[in-house]
């Protein structure tokens, strides 16, 4: 009588080799990370090797219009879906159809809304033109502050203007200084927090 190796061992076996070679791997670079001397690079401050150091002034200036222009777009993005779209197809309305999740939704993208403005003020603080161009416009984003909450409870026309203003005055002090915003749906999971 033949015995016919089942499949499933060979397998089985390989498997097992497979997680013992990666634990060895990991516990072989986590104890390289870890251990050893602290080395310098070069650098006047004198840090070790590896050790993330502080932007500099001129760093962060290269990236303003770049981080500005993620914040704005995020903004953007979460005010038209959530809140100006749905305002205008009447899902605000009393009787509508998924009111109550339209309500929240517009809730959390006005709390969203005003968190990624102000990150874009201050990401335009680094470009002095664009900073000058955003100072009329600081009152603006303030006056969104609380908007997010009074949406939960209940939108309604001046509120939804309130936020087109706001973020077309955004969007045209960043295409004058040649950081064009475009609209950037952020997920639901972003929404959240």
């Amino acid at each position: 009588m033949t015995v016919v190796p089942s499949p499933v061992r060979p397998r089985a076996a390989v498997r097992r080799a497979a997680v013992a070679l990666l634990l060895a791997c990991a516990l072989t670079l986590g104890a390289a990370a870890c251990g050893g001397a602290k080395k310098s690079d070069g650098r006047a401050g004198g840090s070790a090797a590896g050790t993330p150091s502080p932007s500099t002034s001129v760093e962060r200036q290269k990236f303003a219009k770049t981080r500005f222009v993620a914040n704005a777009g995020l903004a953007a993005g979460a005010a038209y879906k959530w809140i100006i779209k749905p305002y205008r197809a009447g899902g605000f309305q009393k009787g509508a159809a998924h009111r109550k999740s339209a309500l929240v939704k517009a809730g959390l993208a006005g709390v969203f809304t005003y968190n990624r403005l102000k990150a874009a003020v201050r990401n335009a603080q680094g470009d002095p033109a664009l900073s000058k161009a955003l100072a009329p416009l600081n009152s603006g984003i303030e006056s969104l502050k609380n908007l997010g909450t009074k949406l939960r409870g209940g939108a309604d026309g001046a509120d939804v203007a309130s936020f087109q203003n706001v973020i077309g005055g955004v969007k045209d002090a960043g295409a004058k200084h040649g950081a064009t915003v475009t609209d950037q749906v952020p997920s639901a999971s972003q929404l959240g927090g």
